[in-house]
């Protein structure tokens, strides 16, 4: 049963959201007929679908501690020990390859099953995966808040349109060109911040962003200035002539095995000695450096290969748009990013790919809503954060337990 604590702090918060949603959702002004109309029955709405939500989710909190308390029937109940059920499917081949299987098979037929418009959708948001775990390395497996994270992302499209435009390299010679300038970048941004941490960080990463979009705004000799580059050819197929539809089916399919790369690549990364040392420098950087463990390196390799990803992603931007200006890649960009990352869960490959998926099909798929989608879309990243902190899918903390031996226990 909710107690009355719980419907009173349920009340409260949809009387908050009845005041914030007011001016937007009861006012509405008709500027030609010089009328305001009140309409009071949309808060009255809000406030009761606030209030039963609110009390909803507080029952599930309530009945999910309960279970956890009755040790007995943890497996039953989605447990496996102390371990959550979607770690334990992802830790078992039996559960993990055929979910994995489905999943691509999927993908690979989604542009049959769906037309042009969504595919390109589609597309956007399988960039925004892989940007999110390029960011991911950085901030959630490293522990490095890094702001400026779109700074390497508009290197890399920038290197394309440039090198395309002055000396006609193609696609794919551009990018791992691109993925090295963006790598270069990284360790430019890594040399400054090596002794600072936390807001300090931030501010410096989230400075570096704002120099690189001020310079290609102004620079017009260099990067033709907000008017952008236009034009930028799309990837060829072995010579091949492609339609517009065909594009956008080879450039999603290209995505695709980007995301498939990314995906393995980042996880033999956080298997990795390396990655152990990503992670013992998040947790504590000075026992990390008493450990004996390069700070400088590790911290340079972060940013190198975290900007790697947002370099090869620029590159695909700026083909898959044939046209970019500095408005691409303002701070908002690296904010979504961002959010990609810690609506997920930090250091979670699967809940970053989740999250991306959310952020960007979300207010694509309700624009039904008109005026509400975007109200929509921020009522439910403040619940997210406010009932679930550690991320869609929280990464499990390993752990290593020593079990003494037959011979040992005899001894």
């Amino acid at each position: 049963m909710i107690s009355m604590e719980e419907l009173k702090r349920s009340f409260k918060a949809s009387v908050w959201f009845m005041f914030l949603t007011f001016p937007i959702l009861v006012i509405k002004v008709n500027p030609i007929e010089k009328t305001v109309i009140w309409r009071w029955e949309n808060m009255a709405f809000v406030g009761i679908g606030v209030f039963m939500l609110s009390i909803l989710i507080r029952a599930f909190y309530i009945h999910r501690e309960r279970l956890r308390s009755l040790t007995i029937s943890k497996k039953r109940f989605g447990y496996i020990g102390d371990e959550p059920l979607v770690q334990f499917i992802l830790r078992e081949p039996k559960y993990l390859y055929p979910l994995a299987a489905a999943t691509l098979l999927f993908a690979l037929l989604f542009p049959s099953l769906f037309d042009t418009y969504q595919t390109n959708v589609m597309t956007t948001a399988l960039m925004y995966v892989v940007l999110g775990l390029g960011l991911n390395i950085v901030v959630g497996v490293a522990g490095l808040l890094d702001l400026g994270y779109v700074a390497f992302y508009a290197v890399g499209a920038y290197s394309y349109a440039l090198l395309n435009l002055h000396f006609d390299l193609g696609f794919w010679a551009i990018l791992p060109m691109g993925a090295l300038l963006a790598a270069m970048f990284g360790i430019v941004l890594g040399f400054p911040v090596l002794r600072l941490r936390g807001d300090y960080l931030a501010i410096v990463t989230l400075g570096f962003g704002e120099i690189i979009r001020l310079v290609l705004e102004n620079w017009s000799e260099f990067s033709q200035g907000p008017s952008g580059i236009s034009n930028i050819p799309r990837p060829g197929f072995f010579g091949m002539e492609m339609d517009l539809n065909s594009a956008i089916v080879y450039m999603y399919y290209l995505v695709v095995g980007l995301v498939i790369i990314t995906i393995f690549v980042v996880n033999r990364l956080q298997d990795s000695r390396l990655g152990r040392a990503w992670i013992a420098l998040r947790e504590d950087e000075i026992a990390c450096q008493a450990m004996g463990i390069d700070k400088t390196k590790t911290k340079l390799t972060a940013f190198a290969l975290g900007a790697t990803w947002a370099g090869i992603v620029g590159v695909i931007f700026a083909a898959k748009t044939t046209f970019i200006n500095p408005a691409s890649f303002t701070f908002l960009e690296s904010a979504i990013i961002l959010s990609i990352v810690v609506l997920g869960g930090m250091g979670s490959i699967l809940g970053v790919i989740i999250g991306a998926l959310i952020l960007i099909l979300l207010p694509e798929y309700l624009r039904a809503l008109s005026e509400y989608r975007m109200l929509a879309f921020g009522a439910i990243l403040v619940l997210m954060m406010v009932f679930r902190p550690q991320g869609i899918i929280a990464n499990v903390r390993r752990s290593y337990q020593f079990k003494k031996s037959a011979k040992e226990g005899d001894a």
